[in-house]
């Protein structure tokens, strides 16, 4: 049953290098614990709408993702406890500016420009283990990978991330990016699917001004 997004959750948290391969594609180690950053709510958008590739940046990447909308508001739960507290799961893009994350090393900049989060409607289902994620750039698969291969699993990482601040209802948390990670130009149309879920597409244009 698909469930509505809200316009604005109060943060979005993001799990980095939460898949060995894509560690390794980027030249990192794979984490002891869950590597945690946010995005602004400002840079949401939803299917159809373009991503916008800032001048700051010469190399704007795609990162597909599977999405955890929380369904209520969440404080110190345990792993065991934790899926009670899911609404739903979307397709989610974090559009990444690879060279001003490189360049900066903190990742705001390079993951918080206006547009850099699209985002598809939430979705129940009953076993985040057979959840899968899709990346299309074109048509043509550039990444693809399963829960069940994630480093840190969803359970998992809303526990630790519910010990650190406290989740509201409507936020949103971003499990990590399979390899296959890549460039995007203008013209391009990126797609995110969870098979059986829900996919979203996004054009990408170059900003205007």
């Amino acid at each position: 049953m698909a469930l509505s997004l809200p316009l604005r959750p109060s943060k979005i948290v993001c799990v980095g290098r939460n898949y060995a391969a894509h560690a390794r594609e980027l030249g990192n180690a794979v984490p002891e614990r869950p590597l945690l950053f946010l995005k602004p709510p400002s840079s949401l958008i939803g299917d159809g709408d373009a991503i916008v590739l800032p001048p700051e940046s010469q190399r704007v990447e795609h990162e597909a993702e599977i999405g955890i909308l929380l369904g209520r508001r969440s404080r110190h739960v345990s792993a065991a406890e934790a899926m009670q507290c899911v609404a739903g799961f979307l397709p989610l893009n974090d559009v990444t500016a690879r060279d001003l994350q490189k360049l900066d090393v903190q990742f705001a900049r390079a993951k918080g420009f206006d547009t850099f989060c699209p985002a598809g409607s939430p979705v129940a289902h009953a076993d985040w283990r057979e959840l899968e994620i899709t990346g299309r750039v074109n048509g043509s698969i550039r990444q693809h990978g399963r829960a069940a291969d994630m480093i840190f699993g969803i359970p998992e990482i809303i526990a630790y991330v519910s010990r650190i601040m406290t989740l509201e209802a409507g936020d949103i948390i971003a499990t990590g990016t399979p390899e296959g990670v890549g460039p995007l130009a203008p013209g391009d149309v990126v797609e995110i699917e969870i098979p059986g879920l829900g996919r979203i597409s996004n054009p990408v244009e170059a900003a205007t001004r």
